[in-house]
């Protein structure tokens, strides 16, 4: 047998090498690629199947914090659920929460503190919160058709931000039973604990009534036979100088800006209240309470119930 020349082979060295790794790795597989980085952005963009596995936070206002859980309580705010935090330490505040939900048949739901935290958004709540429902708003028209067949008032707020100002607003407009309050979606405080607890429970009996546009609400009432009467410290009129007969609708603005200008303009009258010359303005629910009090006093409007 011939022997051909010698050649160097590889006695195995490379092919022992190259053991175990496999075929190329695709671009798109490849970390430092751009098909990697692409293919990394679409899934990201892309919604996983059934959705998140996350689980959502509860939706609602909370209340939380034990002097807080406690006064929205004792203001019979309504509550939706509330919640414990498993082994809490139970001081005083504590207690009195757990004795006025038995007391009340509120349910006290016992969670973690983890879970607590993400149901809550990660707010400080010393182990207690409370869960409130969604408000539930009045449609505009009944509160129009009921103040003109009742020839009441109507309190309608323009830019009233404060849900403090707001909820003493529905105090007030309740305490001279009117027809109800509209406040308008945008630029105005809702219906939150705050506003509840402002109002010393007239929010639940009192109609309010939140409308997309105000003016549009303003147009709808003038319409349908009532008087446009705005409270502004600059008004030609004194509130107890007006004598006005049929449905008045009531609109107090903010204390910083006072009434919008087109606000302004769908009102049929400015009244002002006169106060002392060094008091530049009045709170704009205490200027409320005194407007529907000289209304009610003078006769203009029939406050009693029916």
């Amino acid at each position: 047998m011939t022997r051909g020349r010698n050649t160097a082979g590889s006695g195995g060295r490379i092919r022992k090498g190259l053991a175990g790794r496999g075929p190329t790795p695709r671009a798109e597989d490849r970390e430092y690629h751009a098909a990697y980085k692409a293919k990394q952005a679409a899934q990201k963009r892309k919604p996983t199947k059934g959705g998140s596995t996350s689980k959502p936070k509860a939706s609602g206002e909370w209340v939380v914090g034990r002097n807080a859980v406690l006064e929205a309580l004792q203001a019979e705010i309504p509550v939706k659920a509330a919640y414990i935090v498993d082994g809490a330490d139970r001081d005083d505040r504590l207690r009195e929460i757990l004795k006025f939900t038995a007391s009340h048949s509120i349910p006290m739901l016992a969670t973690t503190k983890p879970e607590l935290d993400r149901l809550t958004g990660g707010t400080i709540h010393q182990s207690v919160g409370l869960l409130l429902p969604s408000f539930e708003y009045a449609d505009v028209r009944d509160v129009l058709e009921d103040a003109r067949i009742h020839n009441k008032v109507v309190v309608a707020c323009d830019h009233i931000t404060d849900p403090h100002n707001l909820g003493a607003i529905i105090r007030s407009a309740a305490a001279f039973a009117s027809a109800g309050v509209v406040i308008p979606e945008r630029r105005s405080a809702k219906m939150t604990a705050s506003a509840w607890k402002a109002s010393a429970g007239a929010a639940a009996r009192l109609p309010v009534a939140q409308v997309v546009n105000l003016n549009r609400t303003l147009d709808e009432f003038i319409n349908a036979g009532f008087t446009v009467i705005g409270l502004a410290g600059e008004g030609q009129s004194q509130i107890d100088e007006i004598g006005i007969e049929g449905p008045i609708i009531l609109v107090v603005g903010s204390e910083g800006d006072g009434l919008s200008r087109l606000v302004r303009e769908h009102c049929d009258a400015l009244v002002r209240i006169p106060i002392e010359g060094s008091v530049e303005s009045l709170n704009a629910s205490v200027a409320t309470a005194i407007a529907l009090y000289e209304l009610s006093r003078e006769g203009t409007i029939d406050y009693t119930d029916e």
